[in-house]
């Protein structure tokens, strides 16, 4: 059976320029340390250093990178408390919270098949080992 040419129809919700702003948005939601940050705002506002205490892996320039980003896109607001030390808490706007179901059933999907995803990648790279 030969694939069938059809127009795209605005229903389709395929356009070039759809794909496109689809795909900035993605490009910010979908790096792994901002699923990250997302997930820990979702329980209230933290702090910086309890952000990079919780993911343990990532750099402070990254992090930094990260929140201004989402700050950008007006998913987390940044609250500076004047004292001294100066206070910087981190927190999502009500844009942010509407991310949470779905970051929360991508993080579900990943913690549920991770290690069948590891299962797979360690079953092709002895193929490929093989093939080599």
């Amino acid at each position: 059976m030969k694939p069938e040419n059809k127009p795209v129809t605005e229903g389709d919700k395929l356009f070039p320029c759809s794909c496109q702003a689809v795909g900035g948005v993605l490009s910010r939601i979908g790096d792994k340390w901002s699923v990250l940050v997302v997930m820990l705002l979702a329980d209230g506002p933290k702090r910086f250093s309890e952000l990079k205490r919780a993911i343990g892996t990532v750099s402070q320039r990254m992090l930094t990178l990260t929140l201004r980003g989402l700050e950008r896109d007006g998913l987390v607001t940044r609250t500076v408390t004047p004292s001294i030390p100066p206070r910087v808490d981190y927190e999502l706007t009500e844009l942010g919270h509407s991310l949470c179901g779905p970051v929360r059933g991508i993080g579900d999907w990943a913690f549920d098949n991770h290690a069948r995803i590891e299962a797979a990648q360690r079953a092709f790279d002895a193929r490929q080992e093989d093939a080599a």
